[in-house]
């Protein structure tokens, strides 16, 4: 469960004011509203990522406005990604693990159980250099999946791909949230995404005079 309850920050040139949504535990629910408006930083406030002027942030109940983003069990994937360059897909995979000191027999059976279902055992000991952009994508959310987070944020995860791949890549994503079980917050500018992912949308929306932004949240 993802919860921000009256969330006040500044986005660039507008002010996020009392922002209040809840995310109930397993839900897809997907973040809208136009760009610059201050998707990426409601995503990256949850994360801890950036401080916030008032508000609360709670995971599973658990008011973890305060914490660092290491202690809020919080699977994270970026619009760019960050993988590890350096790293192959498997130790890009086991990265989150290995901080926190997971035995390696353990490290091993999350890598076979999340590259089965995200389909990439074939990738394991590639470079992430030679990736295609589904394949990346699969390896991004494979990491961010690794430590069994409380929820999952991803940032325009498929904007980037080929309507193929993006088509692909939405149908694992709604196969992951149901078969995991994992929260997801999912921020897309596209309504068709939007209207195959979500169980309930949030739609960030501007008061251009007072230079305020707030948030509709509605059932799909």
């Amino acid at each position: 469960m993802i919860e921000v309850s009256k969330l006040s920050m500044q986005a660039g040139n507008c002010l996020l004011k009392d922002i209040s949504f809840r995310v109930e535990t397993g839900q897809y629910a997907i973040l809208m509203g136009r760009t610059g408006i201050g998707k990426t930083t409601i995503l990256e406030a949850v994360c801890g990522l950036r401080s916030i002027s008032s508000g609360a942030v709670l995971i599973n109940h658990q008011d973890v406005t305060n914490w660092s983003p290491g202690e809020r069990n919080l699977g994270y994937m970026p619009q760019d990604l960050a993988l590890f360059s350096t790293m192959s897909v498997r130790s890009n995979i086991e990265f989150a693990l290995k901080i926190r000191r997971i035995p390696k027999a353990e490290r091993a059976v999350k890598v076979e159980e999340l590259a089965g279902l995200l389909q990439i055992h074939h990738l394991l000991d590639r470079s992430t250099v030679a990736l295609s952009g589904g394949e990346a994508q699969r390896v991004a959310l494979a990491r961010a999946l690794a430590a069994t987070p409380a929820a999952l944020l991803l940032d325009e995860p498929i904007s980037a791909l080929d309507r193929e791949t993006r088509l692909e890549t939405q149908q694992l994503l709604k196969t992951v949230n149901r078969r995991t079980g994992v929260t997801v917050l999912h921020i897309t500018h596209d309504e068709a995404e939007a209207e195959a992912l979500a169980d309930v949308r949030l739609q960030l929306e501007q008061d251009r005079e007072a230079k305020t932004v707030r948030i509709r949240s509605s059932a799909t």
